[in-house]
Formats: structure tokens, sequence, C-alpha cells
């Protein structure tokens, strides 16, 4: 097997529980399309044989924290603080962009200075409006932002 560019990659991350895999994990998968066809929609299509400039992988929040190299790159984190132990990282690093009370959270860093970001809701229900949102307003500016990192 090929060896696996890990500069390619932004890191899409669940938790590890069962409620996680099973509500969660479908998300970061909803995640990872809409992502791919951002990068399609940007560089097109890539050649037989020919890598993507960038492309999302899906992996659990215990891979990602015991991987140095993976928290190198850009990463979405899906869950909350409950059930994603890099969500729960992130509550007090990141800022806030969207909250809605006992309902949802957006965080991240509209600058992208920290090519990070995490979204959860209270509930499953309230995790899959928070994924709807960032992915129709906040998907594109995330990819403008890593795309700025990776051309500096």
């Amino acid at each position: 097997m090929a060896e696996i560019d890990i500069e390619r990659l932004i890191w899409i991350v669940t938790g590890i529980q069962l409620r996680a895999e099973l509500g969660d994990r479908p998300l970061a998968y909803r995640i990872e399309r809409a992502l791919r066809q951002q990068v399609r929609r940007r560089f097109g299509k890539p050649k037989p044989g020919e890598l993507p400039r960038l492309a999302p992988a899906v992996v659990s929040d215990v891979y990602y924290l015991n991987s140095e190299e993976a928290q190198s790159r850009p990463t979405i984190s899906v869950g909350g603080p409950g059930m994603n132990a890099l969500s729960a990282t992130l509550l007090n690093e990141l800022p806030t962009i969207v909250a809605i009370e006992d309902v949802l959270v957006i965080q991240m860093d509209l600058e992208m200075k920290d090519t990070r970001c995490a979204i959860w809701g209270m509930s499953h229900l309230d995790t899959v409006r928070a994924v709807e949102l960032f992915t129709t307003k906040y998907l594109a500016a995330f990819l403008n932002g890593v795309l700025a990192g990776v051309e500096e």
C-alpha cells in the first residue's frame, strides 16, 4: 500500500463511544462529502492516478489525540464534549462563532490562524442542525483559511 500523504489531509474527528459512532460518524461523512465537493469545485476532479490537492479523512478522537502528526493538520471535530474528547479539548481553546443556548455550538477562529473547529449540539438532532449550519455557512470560509495556510 502506498504511503499516506498527511500533508493533504483535513481531519474530521468523531468520538468512539457507541452513541458517537452511530450518530456523529454519519454526520462526519456528510461533512466529508461537502468538503470533497468544495475541493473539486475549486481544483477540478483529479486525473486518474493523481491525488487530490486536499482530502478529508474521518477518524476517531482516540487516533487523532494520539497522533502528533494528525494534530498538525486542519481539523473539524463533530460531537459534543461528552462524546468527543477533541471537542472537550477545544471547548476552551477556540472562539465560539455560533451559540444557541442549550441547542448548538460552532467554534472556529474566523481569522483562520487556528485551522481547527468544533461542531456540536445538545442532542443528536441539534448536532445535525449544527452540521447543516456549518456546511452551508462556514465550510467555504474554513476551506479558504486552510488553502491560505497551504499557499503561504
